[in-house]
C-alpha cells in the first residue's frame, strides 16, 4: 500500500498508519458523531487495516461550516473526497447508524461512477434503507433532543450535562437527524459488493427483522451478526467488532 496516502483533507481522518496493511477501512460516523468515534477502532485494526474516518462539516475542526442537511448531498460529497486513496488498494466501507445509510449510499456512487466496489460494506447499527419509519427528532426542541441522545448513548454523560458544549453541538447534530429522518430510499442499481450487518441485540432503534432486510440492497450476498448491547455496542465491544472486521478482510480468497 502507498504510504505517501495522504493522512488529512477536509473529509478524511487517518489516526494511525499502517503503511503495509493490504485493506483500507473508510468509517462513517452516527448522526451527531464526529471522525474521532473510530479512534478506538483505527487502533484496534492498526496495522492490519488502514482506517480512514469521515469528518462531517459542523463539528470538531470542522465546527465553523454549515453542515448538510441531505444524505445524497453528504455521498456526493464523500465519494468525490475518496479519490485520493482510490489507487488501487483494496477498499472497505463501514457505517454506523446514519453512517451505514451514507456508507450505502456511497457505495452506490462509486460503483456507479467509476466501476468500483468496496470488498465489503459493513452496515452497524441501522435497519435497512428500505425499511422507513416516521421520525422527528429534528423538529423537536433542544431538550427533546438531548433526551434522545442520553436514551441512546454513545454521547458523554459530562457532555450532555454542559449546557455550553452542547449548545455548541446541538446545531450540528439537528442538521445530522434532519438529513436521516428525511432520507427515502430511491429505487435502482443496488452495490455488487457483500453486506455484512451488524446490530445490537437491545437496540431500541433496530429490529433483526429490519437488520435482516439489508438483504435487499445487495447483489453480493448479505450476513448477519448480532452483538450484546444496544444502540451503540460498537463502543461497549470495539474489539470484537474489530476482530470480526478482520477476519473477513483478511480472510483469503
Amino acid at each position: 500500500m502507498n504510504a505517501a496516502v495522504t493522512t488529512r483533507s477536509r473529509w478524511l481522518r487517518r489516526f494511525h498508519r499502517a503503511d503495509d496493511a493490504t485493506v483500507r477501512l473508510v468509517c462513517f460516523p452516527h448522526a451527531g458523531g464526529a471522525a474521532g468515534f473510530y479512534f478506538p477502532m483505527s487502533r484496534a485494526l492498526s496495522p492490519h487495516v488502514e482506517v480512514h474516518a469521515v469528518q462531517y462539516p459542523g463539528r470538531q475542526d470542522r465546527r465553523s461550516e454549515p453542515g448538510a442537511v441531505d444524505i445524497d448531498e453528504l455521498a456526493d460529497e464523500i465519494v468525490g473526497a475518496l479519490a485520493p486513496i482510490l489507487d488501487g488498494s483494496p477498499l472497505a466501507f463501514f457505517g454506523h447508524s446514519m453512517g451505514a445509510v451514507l456508507a450505502y449510499e456511497a457505495a452506490r456512487r462509486l460503483e456507479r461512477q467509476t466501476g468500483l466496489s468496496p470488498v465489503v460494506l459493513f452496515a452497524s447499527g441501522r435497519r435497512a434503507p428500505c425499511r422507513h419509519r416516521e421520525e422527528n427528532v429534528h423538529l423537536k426542541g433542544d431538550r427533546a433532543l438531548l433526551e434522545e441522545l442520553r436514551h441512546l448513548g454513545g454521547t458523554a454523560p459530562e457532555l450532555l450535562d454542559d449546557p455550553g458544549v452542547m449548545r455548541a453541538l446541538l446545531p450540528a447534530i439537528r442538521r445530522d437527524y434532519q438529513a436521516i429522518e428525511t432520507y427515502r430510499h430511491r429505487p435502482g442499481a443496488e452495490p455488487s459488493c457483500p453486506i455484512a450487518v451488524l446490530t445490537g441485540d437491545d437496540d431500541p432503534r433496530t429490529t433483526l427483522d429490519e437488520a435482516r432486510d439489508w438483504k435487499h440492497h445487495t447483489t453480493g450476498g448479505c450476513t448477519l451478526h448480532v452483538v450484546p448491547g444496544g444502540h451503540f455496542f460498537l463502543s461497549d465491544h470495539t474489539q470484537d467488532v474489530a476482530a470480526l472486521i478482520t477476519a473477513r478482510l483478511l480472510a483469503g480468497p
